[in-house]
């Protein structure tokens, strides 16, 4: 069984909110934001009810209390995606696999911030329509692909850095729908051809999306209100060569739900990467890609509280989407053509459990080692009890005038 980290990302949060005066720190919060927060704080507390769980050879009881389930909590991610990667089992084709970022240049960063919906949204259609493109060129693939696409919008220090992670099989569906035609050994696609034509399709599209008044500017973004300034903050971006990252293809069906785990149900930091909380600072390790070394950073409370919102997502946004062959319209059909193609036999997927379930549901999903009783570390827990979570306090009501 994991560690369990020093620090939390709630306790950040219960330290700020204590040193600031009642509702003065969440006053810059927008409603997704102070959710978040609240789930946050709630996470496996009392506050949201548990279970009691019984070991099945000593007889020791544990309390477990449910966690919020809410996507942007460190303590949730393990359980989600440990399903969702269960989930996606009948889907992992026996080729190599390829993974494909790609990232706007800092100058719209601003603009992805203020316009979360409709750019991010962007972000992930062009990306997912680039690769589609180039694979569909007879000169590059001549085959239709089917991949995850996943959004991040953070860097290793929290920093807003929104990019786009594909994780493609390294080949596709010829023309005739039935043949599978593979990429050349350790190679993709050309990043420089697939950099140029994402350029090009998301200016386009936020020029359009300019024009039709969905593109929101105020604040330091304000100068660029008219459709020449706008235009000239798109041609600063045109001038920038923007960073298309494909790794070579790697090893397929034994390594790619391992690969995914890296990637899907993250958020912007980990509780293990929580050094050390006081009442005044933060520090956490982070990544350091040009020295390639692990280093700290110390933030106030009140810095990384603002760098871990930047990153809260707006309410119902989907943040990791199938293309071609696994769009959710033919998924089942084209895989098993995709398998029919390569030899290959169906695979049974695992049940996705449903929402709302509770905790327990996790406990014939995940591997024997985390049902293990922490006691006489042989028996296995069981749930015995429910424990049903408080009522909330009474609003309190204002006076009539």
């Amino acid at each position: 069984m994991a560690e369990r980290p020093r620090h939390e990302v709630a306790e950040v949060f219960r330290r700020y909110l204590d040193a600031r005066q009642p509702g003065v720190a969440a006053a810059a919060w927008s409603w997704e934001q102070r959710s978040v927060v609240e789930a946050i704080l709630a996470c496996r507390t009392a506050r949201l009810g548990g279970h009691v769980d019984a070991c099945d050879a000593c007889g020791q009881r544990t309390i477990s209390y449910n966690s919020c389930r809410n996507r942007h909590c460190p303590k949730c991610q393990g359980s989600a995606q440990a399903l969702w990667l269960a989930a996606r089992q009948a889907e992992v084709l026996p080729v190599p696999y390829a993974h494909v970022v790609f990232t706007i240049p800092q100058c719209l960063a601003p603009l992805a911030l203020q316009n979360q919906q409709v750019v991010y949204d962007l972000l992930l259609r062009t990306a997912a329509r680039t690769l589609q493109e180039i694979a569909a060129n007879p000169r590059h693939l001549g085959a239709r692909l089917g991949f995850f696409a996943i959004l991040h919008t953070w860097g290793q220090t929290l920093v807003h850095h929104p990019h786009v992670h594909c994780v493609v099989p390294a080949g596709g569906l010829a023309d005739d729908g039935h043949t599978w035609r593979s990429c050349r050994p350790g190679f993709f696609l050309p990043v420089r051809v697939l950099s140029r034509l994402f350029r090009g399709k998301l200016l386009a599209e936020l020029a359009e999306a300019f024009r039709e008044g969905r593109i929101e500017l105020h604040g330091r973004l304000a100068d660029y209100r008219s459709s020449a300034a706008f235009g000239r903050l798109l041609n600063e971006a045109r001038r920038t060569e923007w960073v298309v990252y494909a790794k070579p293809p790697f090893d397929g069906p034994e390594h790619v739900l391992e690969y995914l785990a890296r990637y899907t149900h993250r958020v912007a930091i980990s509780n293990h990467r929580l050094v050390h909380v006081d009442d005044a600072t933060v520090t956490f390790r982070f990544k350091d890609y040009r020295s390639r070394r692990a280093r700290t950073l110390t933030l106030s409370l009140e810095e990384f509280a603002r760098r871990f919102l930047l990153h809260v997502l707006p309410k119902g946004f989907v943040r990791i989407r199938y293309y071609g062959f696994l769009a959710n319209g033919g998924r089942a059909r084209l895989l098993s053509r995709c398998r029919d193609a390569l030899g290959s036999p169906e695979v049974a997927a695992e049940p996705e459990a449903e929402r709302g379930e509770g905790d327990k549901v996790l406990l014939d999903l995940l591997p024997r080692g985390l049902r293990l009783c922490p006691h006489c570390k042989h028996g296995i827990l069981r749930c015995v009890q429910i424990l049903q979570r408080p009522p909330p306090p009474p609003r309190v009501r204002r006076a009539a005038a």
